[in-house]
């Protein structure tokens, strides 16, 4: 097993991000070209703000935007039950189509710039890991009633049909969602960026950030750079460049493998190309890929475990669901670090004059950082206000390091729960 990189790492499009040196003045200077940084950049390119300089510590897509499962659907970390409850209906359906029509333009900008990021457009399932169904009927409802989304339903015999386990019971199928290779899709967004005259550089860490007149210095440790407009947009991946900013979430973890490829075995357990995920509090997510490896994550933890610890742990979670599989060897295992708030949305907006945010996606952020970036962007440009519709989620204290304690006390009670009920359920 490969323990010095990932998957994705192996399979990306090489391209060179030079570091920056040497003084600079730009109007806007992006920190950190993860999704949210690179779909602000793009975005301020499209709507003809070239002027724009990303910056990264190590190289795009090095966190979470090139670690995760790749799976594209809407929605915020937050249920939408709560978002419900915390917005009215009518707030809270422009925030969550926010996130539906990123979704469709992750399609548009795959096509529009051919960006290879082995896209598979067969939507996802939501899998229940559970014989109550009520979960899954009060979510169908709620989605169709107030946010115009209709999932499709799928009895147990459907999901037999498609998963080879007899682990689940009914599912609901989201048919506009689909699956890609996250990094190669941050990498191809870079591209687009840089072939309208947007900047990228790699091993460029911020090391300050300090206000100068009506703009914003930033020291990295070869260059300094003037800028009229800053973005945040750090993620799990801290900068320590601005002490509210960093205070206001938490750094989790969350892991994946990637099987050998499994050839013939892979219409052992699967006979769909829809990515899947379960109905727990932290449920195990897994997608097909086109080499025929299985890519399997799981779990949300405080700790950033070893690649060695992360493939034992995993691969205890795949045996429950494809005992089938007992013996496959995995080639690949990581970590990775995603950004939480204590309110579990998005922290978007403008802080200070000219110091814009865009972090807090909570491990469900491929969309909404394509929504965060059309927001940032379109704000710059334009002088949209649209992100003030986010103003209900600010930055909140996530009272660290006791945050890390209550986050793992919150995480491991809800698991409980749900192997509680998983437990009740067999012994009737």
């Amino acid at each position: 097993m490969r323990t010095d990189t990932t998957y994705y790492r192996d399979s990306a499009h090489r391209r060179a991000f030079p570091a920056l040196s040497g003084q600079h003045e730009t109007r806007v200077c992006v920190i950190g070209a993860g999704f949210a940084g690179l779909n602000t950049a793009l975005g301020l390119a499209e709507r003809g703000v070239r002027d724009v300089l990303v910056l990264d510590a190590q190289s795009p897509g090095f966190g979470a935007s090139g670690r995760n499962g790749g799976f594209v659907f809407a929605g915020f970390s937050r249920g939408e039950d709560r978002l419900l409850a915390d917005l009215g209906p009518v707030r809270a359906k422009a925030l969550y189509s926010g996130t539906t029509d990123a979704v469709a333009l992750i399609r548009k900008r795959v096509a529009q710039y051919a960006i290879a990021c082995d896209a598979v457009d067969a939507g996802v399932l939501w899998v229940n890991w559970f014989r109550d169904r009520k979960v899954l009927a009060s979510r169908q409802r709620l989605l169709a009633e107030h946010f115009d989304s209709h999932w499709q339903w799928l009895d147990a015999a459907q999901v037999q049909q498609r998963i080879h386990s007899a682990r689940y019971h009914d599912a609901l199928f989201e048919p506009t969602a689909l699956h890609l290779h996250p990094l190669n899709y941050a990498l191809g967004i870079a591209d687009a960026a840089m072939r309208q005259g947007v900047h990228v550089h790699g091993n460029s860490p911020a090391l300050k950030l300090e206000r100068r007149g009506n703009g914003w210095r930033i020291t990295t440790p070869d260059a300094q750079i003037d800028a009229k407009q800053v973005v945040l947009a750090c993620g799990g991946y801290l900068a320590g460049l601005h002490k509210r900013v960093d205070s206001a979430v938490l750094p989790i973890a969350t892991y994946v493998m990637v099987t050998e490829p499994l050839g013939a075995r892979m219409a052992e357990v699967l006979s769909t190309q829809a990515a899947i995920y379960d109905t727990r509090f932290a449920f195990d997510y897994y997608r097909p890929l086109p080499d025929t490896r299985l890519l399997w994550g799981g779990r949300i933890s405080v700790r950033d475990r070893s690649p060695h610890a992360v493939r034992r742990v995993l691969y205890r979670d795949l045996l429950k669901v494809f005992p089938q599989l007992d013996g496959i060897g995995v080639d690949y295992a990581w970590s990775g670090l995603m950004s939480y708030a204590r309110h579990e949305m998005p922290q978007i907006g403008e802080i200070e004059p000219g110091l814009w945010l865009a972090q807090a996606f909570g491990g469900h952020g491929v969309a909404p950082t394509t929504f965060a970036g059309e927001l940032v962007a379109s704000a710059i440009a334009e002088g949209d206000a649209r992100w003030r519709e986010l103003s209900h989620y600010g930055l909140v204290s996530a009272f660290k390091p006791a945050g890390f304690v209550g986050a793992q006390l919150g995480y491991s009670w809800l698991q409980a729960k749900d192997a509680w009920k998983d437990w009740r359920e067999r012994s009737v």
